[in-house]
């Protein structure tokens, strides 16, 4: 499932559903009044105050580590650009012999990299190309090490390599960055608490004859939308919260390849 339908899947289903236990707590706090008027709400702001604090700490901790992940993917994307941006300037310092094929294989790699974070949906293709990639890692690097030795510039050696070497390293950290995300645990948690929070804040309105209908839709939407744009943060690749911006910089870096 793309983060796309994921994040809409949890917007169309949280809303109604929300919507659904704020109506039964409504109805138990009716039903509570009735049977004990004088006691109905003794305890209640305690254990409403405890699930709301809880709930609200929760979506900070979450949202926060979402966005930082977000912000690490973007400033890894930067970091990459500029290293491919360098070891390829650095070629320069080469034999002129081996430039050509060098270049030629740099184009590939960046031509995969830009790819890669787009197949994820597809795992097959995103390992395909990332093999692909480490095959061409190694091709330039032993091309380039191999150069660097028989050029007998000690400063070549010096330069070169480790450019290669970081824009490897780099490259690496961001497919791993792909990987790590908020655990599907805390997920869970936070959709338990958003029904526990919506009956307790249905059993609240149980003392209103009739239905605050504004108060219900406003609270169910506000709850639906944070735990989406927390969905959509953490997978930003397919939904509407993207790095599309962050690979334009890997794309005009191959332009100014040719």
């Amino acid at each position: 499932m793309t983060p796309t339908y994921l994040v809409l899947l949890v917007t169309g289903l949280l809303f109604p559903v929300t919507l659904i236990f704020l109506e039964v707590g409504r109805r138990l706090g009716q039903r509570r009044l009735v049977e004990d008027p004088e006691g109905a709400r003794a305890g209640a702001g305690a254990v409403e105050g405890a699930v709301f604090a809880l709930f609200g700490l929760l979506i900070a901790f979450t949202f926060t580590s979402a966005a930082s992940r977000y912000e690490t993917r973007r400033d890894l994307i930067v970091q990459h650009a500029n290293a491919i941006g360098t070891a390829w300037l650095r070629l320069d310092l080469l034999p002129k012999e081996v430039q050509p094929l060098l270049r030629k294989n740099f184009r590939q790699y960046l031509d995969a990299v830009i790819k890669i974070p787009h197949k994820f949906e597809d795992m097959t293709t995103a390992d395909q190309m990332v093999a692909r990639v480490i095959r061409l890692q190694d091709e330039i690097w032993k091309s380039a090490e191999t150069a660097a030795s028989r050029d007998g510039r000690p400063q070549v050696a010096t330069l070169v390599l480790p450019a290669l070497n970081e824009m490897f390293d780099l490259g690496a950290t961001r497919y791993a960055a792909v990987k790590f995300h908020v655990s599907l645990v805390i997920f869970w948690f936070l959709f338990v608490l958003s029904m526990l929070a919506s009956l307790l804040a249905g059993y609240g309105m149980g003392s209103a004859k009739r239905r605050n209908w504004l108060y219900m839709i406003l609270f169910s939407l506000l709850v639906t939308l944070t735990l989406s744009v927390i969905i959509d943060i953490e997978l930003p690749r397919h939904g509407f919260i993207r790095l599309d911006k962050a690979d334009n910089i890997l794309v005009e870096l191959r332009e100014s390849m040719q």
